[in-house]
C-alpha cells in the first residue's frame, strides 16, 4: 500500500496541525528526552501531514535501518510481528475527524506517527521492539504466549513510562498521541510500578479506558537487556517437554 498523500484535504491537515500543536504544548515537560529529539531528527513539523515516501522513510532508514509500512488499520498478529522482525512499523494513513477527537475505536496516522515513529530513531528501543517481534513469531502459534507477548507490548511500546534524571518521563506512543491520558498517566493517585517482565506477562490491560496503573524503566537499554528474560519465561511455560 501506498500513502496516496495527494488525498489528504484541507481538513486533514488541518486536523494533524491541530493535534500536533495541542500535544507540542504539553510534552516537552513530561515526555521522554529521547521521544522529543526523535521528534526533530524525524522532522515532524506542524505544519503539514508527515510524508512517508519522501521525507519520513528516507530519515528513518538513515538513523537506524527502519521505515514507515503503510497497513489499512488492524492487522493479524502474525502479520504486524512479521513487519516489526523487518525493521517495519506498520501505520495507518487515515486521519480522525472532528468527531473522533479524543476517542477512537482504533488507531489513526496520528497515533501510528507521532505517538510511535520518533522513537524509531533511537536504537536501543529499535532493538527491544526487533527482538520482541522475533520471539512472538516464535510462539506465534501458541495464543496463550501471545497474549502474554502483546502485554509486553502494551505496557512498553504503547503505554510505557520512563525514569530520566530522577523524574517520570512518558514513551509510550499510546500516551503521547493522547492529550487526556499525557495528564492522567503522571498524576500521583495513579500507580506506577517497577517494570519486572513475569508481574507484566501477568498483567491484563484496558483498550477502551485510561490505564490502572503503568510500569516504568529506568531506560532504554533495560528494555532490550529484558528479552532473554521474557524468550526464557515463555519457553519454560510453553516449550518444555515438546
Amino acid at each position: 500500500m501506498e500513502q496516496a498523500y495527494q488525498k489528504y484535504t484541507q481538513e486533514d491537515q488541518a486536523m494533524w496541525q491541530m493535534l500536533f500543536q495541542r500535544q507540542m504544548a504539553q510534552l516537552p515537560a513530561i515526555a521522554s528526552r529521547m521521544y522529543l529529539e526523535g521528534i526533530e531528527k524525524v522532522g515532524f513539523r506542524a505544519e503539514h501531514i508527515p510524508n512517508f515516501n519522501n521525507e519520513t522513510n528516507p530519515r528513518l532508514r538513515q538513523l537506524a535501518g527502519w521505515e514507515v509500512e503503510v497497513v489499512p488499520g488492524l492487522i493479524p498478529q502474525p502479520d504486524f510481528f512479521r513487519l516489526l522482525s523487518n525493521r517495519k512499523f506498520p501505520a495507518s494513513t487515515w486521519l480522525r475527524t472532528p468527531a473522533q477527537l479524543d476517542y477512537l475505536e482504533e488507531p489513526d496516522m496520528f497515533h501510528d506517527t507521532f505517538g510511535h515513529v520518533p522513537l524509531l530513531t533511537h536504537q536501543p528501543f529499535c532493538d527491544f521492539v526487533e527482538d520482541l517481534s522475533r520471539i512472538a513469531l516464535r510462539f506465534i502459534d501458541l495464543p496463550e504466549a501471545i497474549v502474554q507477548i502483546s502485554r509486553l507490548y502494551w505496557y512498553t511500546v504503547e503505554f510505557g513510562l520512563i525514569e530520566e534524571a530522577g523524574q517520570l518521563k512518558i514513551y509510550g506512543g499510546g500516551i503521547l498521541s493522547s492529550a487526556g491520558e499525557s495528564v492522567y498517566c503522571l498524576s500521583d493517585k495513579i500507580p506506577k510500578l517497577p517494570f519486572d517482565v513475569r508481574t507484566i506477562l501477568a498483567t491484563p490491560f484496558h483498550i477502551d479506558r485510561f490505564q490502572e496503573h503503568y510500569f516504568v524503566i529506568n531506560s532504554y537499554e533495560q528494555l532490550y537487556r529484558s528479552t532473554p528474560d521474557i524468550e526464557e519465561f515463555l519457553s519454560e511455560s510453553y516449550l518444555v517437554g515438546k
